[in-house]
């Protein structure tokens, strides 16, 4: 349609997103689906965040906030980073945006032009590419394989690095592998861009508190203090704190640069929700003891899902560090028959093949830059994810 921006032909709609669309649908046509597609968890938001969302309603907290967050939420925030990060930042070093999303779009759009390059390490977030080519960036795909542990190895970010880089997007624990940096593992990548002064570093930490097996969380400016101003920390509550909905991402960067993304902001959206924000304060302020409470469940969940994967046919499934996802291969059921004779050439074709044969939702790795092998979220009931994981094998054992 000639009407329509040509910047759009060069974006796809998410493909995660559009897995749990389809789940939906099929389940209102009545079908026994079981989704293991959204990153999303499924604990309710705890009580005292509800409650502080409540009194700020009561209390008439109803009105326009600053554009990029309140007094009250950047406090929080600027607490909350020297608390569990060991970084220093002022108000004026911190953005608060609809979503951890929105902040990385307002920042790709405050500082690409064209032909400028984003280094993103494969498997990615889905959203990530897309954003840079609205930008109208340029990503640069980095595939770090499943021998190297999902993670980025420091020669590989430096022969990727050129005079036109501009950013790198890190994002630890990973969506979609689960995968996460040890201190060494980050301070190898750090120096690589100690040597790049022109290449800016944007961390997704929205996983932060989702690691196991004692695994230590750190975050690129915490480990080389040298890239602090040339690193945009970005995280939320959508995760820690099941506040997927309200919609609170935010990040602690340069002043030049988040005052940048607050000018962005100020013409698309403004203000993230007065009554969200009130929450969020309270999240980062209060009781935080359902976190490693949460993340134990989780644990048990991802134990459950590995073995199980592992013992189906054709399938190997890593043991991720942290997040709650899973990214088995499905490499030796490629090139298989499905009873009904169909030949398995992808991933997506034996993710379709999941979901028709057995009514499992599941994400296919194309989606996420690297084949073959598909993302399950373990963020659902353990009676949900067993059910699942005895369709996966059946499935696979019903392959020829």
């Amino acid at each position: 349609m000639a009407f329509l921006a040509q910047s759009l032909d060069r974006v796809k709609p998410s493909p995660t997103i559009a897995v749990t669309t389809k789940a939906a649908e099929l389940k209102a046509a009545g079908r026994d689906v079981i989704g293991l597609g959204a990153g999303e968890p499924d604990f309710d938001t705890p009580d005292t965040i509800k409650a502080a969302a409540i009194a700020a309603i009561q209390a008439g907290q109803t009105k326009y906030t600053p554009v990029d967050g309140t007094p009250a939420l950047k406090d929080a925030i600027v607490a909350k980073f020297k608390r569990e990060n060991g970084l220093d930042y002022t108000r004026d070093q911190i953005t608060v945006g609809t979503g951890g999303k929105q902040v990385i779009y307002n920042a790709m759009v405050a500082t690409l032009d064209p032909g400028d390059e984003v280094i993103i390490p494969a498997p990615y977030w889905v959203s990530y590419p897309d954003m840079v080519l609205l930008a109208g960036g340029e990503p640069v795909i980095v595939d770090c394989p499943s021998q190297a542990g999902f993670k980025l190895q420091p020669e590989e970010l430096e022969k990727a690095i050129t005079p036109k880089t501009k950013w790198i997007i890190l994002n630890s624990p990973s969506n979609p592998t689960g995968a996460a940096y040890s201190r060494d593992d980050m301070k190898a990548v750090t120096d690589v861009l100690m040597r790049h002064p022109q290449v800016h570093v944007l961390t997704d930490d929205m996983y932060e508190h989702l690691v196991y097996d004692g695994f230590e969380f750190v975050t690129p400016a915490q480990v080389e203090p040298g890239l602090y101003e040339r690193t945009l920390t970005m995280n939320g509550v959508s995760k820690a704190y099941a506040m997927t909905g309200w919609r609170i991402g935010y990040a602690g960067g340069p002043k030049a640069l988040i005052k940048a993304i607050a000018k962005v902001q100020s013409q698309s959206t403004s203000n993230p929700c007065s009554i969200s924000q009130a929450a969020a304060v309270e999240a980062l302020n209060g009781p935080q003891d359902f976190i490693p409470e949460r993340a134990a469940i989780f644990k048990q969940r991802r134990d459950l899902v590995v073995e199980m994967l592992n013992a189906a046919d054709g399938i190997t499934c890593a043991v991720p560090e942290g997040a709650f996802y899973v990214y088995p291969s499905c490499a030796g059921a490629i090139g298989k028959t499905t009873p009904d004779g169909k030949v398995l050439a992808t991933d997506e074709d034996f993710v379709t093949y999941l979901l028709e044969s057995e009514g499992v939702a599941v994400v296919q790795g194309a989606a996420f830059g690297l084949s073959p092998f598909f993302r399950i979220s373990y963020a659902t009931s353990t009676e949900a994810l067993k059910e699942a994981c005895t369709r996966i094998q059946r499935a696979c054992a019903a392959l020829t």
